[in-house]
This record gives structure tokens, C-alpha cells and sequence, in this order.
């Protein structure tokens, strides 16, 4: 698991790729916002965390399931997951941001993830 990337990801730099076409000017990674989110819009007061799903525990989708060994294991660290994840949310709309979380699975390529970023921030869209 050594080999698994937590930043910079496939899915991650395809949500950063529709942001910028959208028009969105963001940093990345924000450090000084509880959890890191994986794109910041300061301007919008809003974050962006791109989630994978095997480790957020995606709710009905087949990328989520888990391995067929060491089970309690798995359950236990898919479940702090989970749990860190409320807290980070609670923690960060309590700091007046809003947040948006896009799955793994719902920007396979970058027209999935522009239709997915738009009709998660219509009222952010920038006017042309």
C-alpha cells in the first residue's frame, strides 16, 4: 500500500483540470484548512475533496468493496476514515467554508468531471 498516492492523484488533477476550464482560480492542498482539502477556492469560500473510493467507503459502488482478507482490519480503517471525514466537514463548515466532495467514480475523464463540478457549484459558475 506503500505505492498508493495520496496527493496529486488521476482523479484529482481531472478536478482540477475542469475548475480551471470552468474558470475557477484555486490553490491546491491547502495546508492551513483542517483535512488538506485537495483544491481550495478562496474567492468562494468553498473546498473540494476528491475521494477515493475504496478509502472513503463510497456508498453502492463497486470500487468500494472490500478485500476478501484481513477483513476486520479493513473495516476498522475504512470506518476511522469515515469518522475523520465528519469530523474535518463539521470542523470546516463550523469556519464558514462550504464543502463538496467528488468520488472517484463520478470523474472517470474530464467531460464526467466538468458536468459533475458544474452541477455541484451552479451558483459559483463563472459568467461568461
Amino acid at each position: 500500500m506503500r505505492a498508493v498516492k495520496s496527493k496529486n492523484t488521476a482523479p484529482e488533477i481531472l478536478a482540477r483540470k475542469a475548475a480551471h476550464r470552468l474558470g475557477f482560480r484555486f490553490r491546491v492542498h491547502g495546508s492551513q484548512l483542517p483535512g488538506r482539502p485537495d483544491i481550495v477556492l478562496p474567492k468562494h469560500r468553498t473546498v473540494i475533496f476528491v475521494h477515493g473510493c475504496f478509502w472513503h467507503a463510497h456508498n453502492g459502488c463497486r470500487k468500494s468493496s472490500l478485500p476478501k482478507s484481513n477483513v476486520a482490519f479493513w473495516k476498522e480503517k475504512i470506518e476511522r476514515n469515515r469518522l475523520r471525514d465528519r469530523r474535518t466537514y463539521a470542523s470546516l463548515k463550523k469556519l464558514g467554508w462550504r464543502v463538496v466532495i467528488l468520488w472517484q467514480c463520478e470523474i472517470g475523464n474530464l467531460d464526467a468531471a466538468l458536468v459533475r463540478l458544474s452541477d455541484e457549484m451552479p451558483s459559483l459558475r463563472r459568467k461568461e
